[in-house]
């Protein structure tokens, strides 16, 4: 029977990253990995390294890995395991999908991505429209950073091909009504594309129930390696011709969109990620614990800072975008650093939402996770009001 932990004391224990004195507060950028992620990509070095597909011991683990390691993917999605691709990063696999996916797109077709996304969600876009003569469109956030879905309505038409859309905003911390987009997509006869990458470490992801069409994220977000996942309808990889090497030709449709040798290693860490989260930890905790550590921070905020976002818990996930009016976000982050406080500043590629919001440098990124404590929260609090 999985072992479900109960108490944050159990959950830090699992981490020896958390043991050092520094508050992390950096997840968004990539959160620490518990220990038994660690172990996984160790003893896969030590007692599986090969290639696949060899007649001989380490090579067969290799497959056994691999399989299982989609078939975890598949599970964590929600999805087939011939519907999930695996590769270096989100924006590498974003790269990849799209191109395939607009390999027979006509001049003038037209993709509507917001000013809420990470440029991993963009550039792909823009790049494709330097090349193609494809039409980029920006779907506009309210004063608050909520997504205006009037305003993304009015941009679809019957030239839309993709709507690409953040499930939550990595900048401010917005979550998307992410099926209601994908309904106004659909009935634009357009695809939901959306970047799961922020999400990922603060709920369960189902492209079923929200109808994504294709969907990226990144392990390393979530307690796992650096690597990147990629969903997408079987339908559409089937119709889709991938980037790839001639002898990809018969493997499962998902796995065609992968290139070059994968880093199996950091497989076996995802699988351990993977069950960390879902069998050690469970998403009731993590969901009730951040819960009360957003309502911490956005309750003693000091009334110098300005937050950028939703001012309340609802519609959002707790990272926190905030800004001084004395201190530029980089000084005020590395007066924190030196505090022992680990948060970003800048504008963590949300090109358009720092462009939207006037804020040529960024803002300070406050990222809370599971593992964070109330007694971090507090401390980081009486860190800003000490700052001004």
């Amino acid at each position: 029977m999985a072992r479900v932990v109960t108490t944050i004391e159990a959950v830090r224990a699992r981490f020896t990253a958390l043991q050092q004195p520094l508050a992390f507060f950096d997840g968004p950028g990539g959160t620490q990995v518990p220990d038994s992620v660690i172990d996984a990509i160790a003893d896969y070095l030590r007692y599986s390294n090969a290639n696949t597909d060899g007649p001989f011991g380490t090579s067969r683990r290799t497959d056994a890995l691999l399989t299982k390691a989609r078939l975890t993917a598949a599970d964590f999605l929600n999805a087939t395991v011939d519907e999930v691709a695996f590769g270096a990063n989100m924006t590498t696999l974003n790269f990849a999908l799209t191109r395939a996916a607009s390999r027979d797109w006509r001049d003038g077709d037209e993709i509507v991505c917001t000013k809420l996304d990470h440029d991993g969600n963009i550039a792909p876009w823009l790049e494709l429209a330097h090349d193609r003569g494809f039409v980029v469109k920006f779907a506009e956030v309210d004063d608050e950073c909520r997504l205006d879905l009037d305003h993304l309505r009015s941009l679809l038409s019957d030239r839309t091909r993709v709507v690409a859309y953040p499930w939550a905003a990595n900048s401010v911390g917005t979550a998307t009504p992410v099926a209601e987009v994908a309904a106004l997509a659909h009935e634009a006869g357009a695809l939901a594309w959306v970047d799961a990458v922020h999400y990922g470490p603060h709920g369960p992801i189902d492209v079923q129930a929200v109808d994504a069409d294709v969907l990226v994220c990144s392990p390393y977000k979530f307690y796992g390696p650096h690597l990147g996942l990629a969903f997408g309808k079987r339908q559409l990889l089937e119709s889709w011709r991938p980037y790839k090497v001639r002898p990809a030709d018969p493997f499962p449709v998902g796995h065609r969109y992968e290139t070059g040798t994968l880093a199996h290693e950091l497989l076996a860490g995802f699988v351990a990620a993977v069950e960390y989260l879902q069998d050690d930890v469970g998403w009731d905790f993590v969901l009730e614990h951040e819960r009360t550590l957003g309502q911490q921070f956005l309750d003693g905020l000091p009334d110098a800072w300005r937050l950028h976002g939703i001012p309340e818990l609802d519609g959002r996930v707790p990272t926190f975008a905030i800004t001084h009016p004395t201190l530029s976000p980089e000084e005020a982050a590395t007066r924190l650093g030196e505090q022992g406080f680990a948060v970003w500043h800048g504008n963590y590629y949300a090109v358009e939402t720092m462009k939207r919001l006037e804020l040529d440098d960024g803002a300070v990124r406050i990222g809370i996770v599971h593992y964070n404590t109330e007694d971090e929260v507090e401390r980081l609090l009486e860190a800003l009001s000490r700052l001004g």
